[in-house]
């Protein structure tokens, strides 16, 4: 788990409250906190890890809460919610075909969909909130409330979340690998929001592409990070004299828990291979492209030209980097392929609407449509939930938004 970085004195979320009044454009126009071991550099609309909502929830209408919903944890999740928040501040009018409703050119993902359920008169936030009972603002880049993202790692998301720190954590590992809890205990803290899933991608630098190297065995790549192959030249087929720089990302991250998990079949296996780490997916992307021999584990949004999917045979299945081929990373079958989690306390002011804070409720919803699923999480190159999976998560979020918790 990693270090956290809190100010000694964090206040819970369950003590303080701060309003929409008292925040004002303060709480959309700061820039995300700081972590060790990586380049926090912003969420939209404020820092991470701040202590300054409330759980609240039986109030519907103008009784709502409508404090800063704030988020914090994993850079692989954080496209997907920082995106999100993004467009939840803009709070943008069905006019505007690009973020939200329709205009000469067409209409958004999803826009049809969402338009005949009321959402045609509607602005952005003011839709989804809604259906939680919040009163709409009629206000571009003013939503019912606002949101932030800090930026960090999934363990200290994990631990944010569960100390009351903040609204959402965000994490790509299990936060039973992640804190070390039995699943009894995880099912009785938290409430566990799956927006997408992520086909993680071994990446390689471009001179071993240039060497011919186009895919690897799972084998190969836990000799690689057990420090068993060490030159590239060890592998069979490859005629490439060139050390290893086997990258891998900092312990407490979401995407090394998942990668040991499922690669190495324990999230304490040893990785006695591993030459350097880093925080950030960003950082692990920028050392590939600038380092001869390097290979490395990272999220799919954050791979590019320099920094090239592998493709990788697992006991005789090749799975291949391209979206059309008939096994490829993006399958729910590929076994790197691992779920994207905004957790969310188990609200005990709430047990009837699911453990939610309805403005969490409010803001996850967003993500569980196709609206979401494009713009959001296939829009930052990751894999949409399947169907049925969607349904059910939406199902459980939705469950918050019955008459009887409606009322004020």
């Amino acid at each position: 788990m990693s270090d956290r970085n809190w100010v000694d004195g964090g206040v819970s979320r369950r003590k303080v409250l701060i309003t929409s009044g008292a925040l004002g454009t303060a709480g959309l126009a700061g820039c995300g906190g700081s972590t060790d071991g990586g380049d926090a550099s912003g969420g939209s609309g404020g820092g991470s890890g701040g202590g300054n909502t409330m759980s609240d929830s039986s109030g519907g209408g103008s009784g709502s809460n409508t404090a800063l919903l704030n988020a914090e944890g994993s850079s692989t999740v954080y496209p997907i919610s920082n995106t999100g928040s993004s467009y939840w501040n803009s709070n943008a009018p069905p006019s505007d075909g690009e973020y939200w409703g329709a205009n000469d050119e067409g209409s958004v993902p999803g826009w049809e969909q969402l338009a005949s359920d009321g959402a045609d008169d509607m602005l952005l936030a003011d839709y989804f909130a809604s259906k939680f009972g919040f009163e709409p603002t009629d206000q571009r880049s003013s939503p019912p409330f606002p949101t932030t993202v800090g930026l960090s790692h999934s363990g200290t998301g994990c631990e944010a979340v569960t100390e009351g720190l903040v609204d959402i954590g965000n994490s790509s590992g299990p936060i039973t690998a992640e804190l070390d809890w039995s699943e009894e205990k995880a099912q009785n803290t938290v409430v566990d929001n799956v927006v997408g899933r992520d086909g993680q991608p071994v990446v390689v630098s471009s001179d071993v592409v240039d060497a011919g190297v186009s895919q690897l065995t799972g084998e190969e790549i836990r000799g690689i990070y057990q420090d068993e192959i060490t030159n590239w030249n060890q592998i069979d087929g490859i005629d490439y004299d060139q050390e290893i720089y086997a990258i891998g990302r900092a312990e407490g991250s979401g995407t090394d828990t998942s990668f040991r998990l499922n690669m190495l079949g324990s999230a304490d296996a040893s990785m006695s291979g591993v030459d350097t780490r880093f925080g950030q997916n960003q950082q692990v992307a920028q050392a590939v492209a600038q380092n001869e021999g390097a290979i490395a584990y990272m999220a799919l949004a954050f791979t590019g030209p320099e920094v090239t999917p592998i493709a990788i045979n697992f006991d005789g299945t090749l799975y291949e980097t391209s979206r059309d081929a008939e096994n490829t990373i993006f399958d729910s079958e590929y076994p790197l392929n691992r779920d994207l989690h905004m957790y969310t306390l188990i609200e005990e002011s709430n047990p009837d609407g699911g453990g939610y804070d309805r403005r969490e409720a409010a803001f996850i919803n967003m993500f569980l449509n196709e609206y979401g699923q494009t713009v959001f999480v296939e829009g930052s190159n990751y894999i949409p939930l399947p169907t049925s999976d969607l349904e059910a998560m939406k199902e459980k979020v939705s469950s918050v938004a019955t008459e009887d918790l409606l009322m004020p």
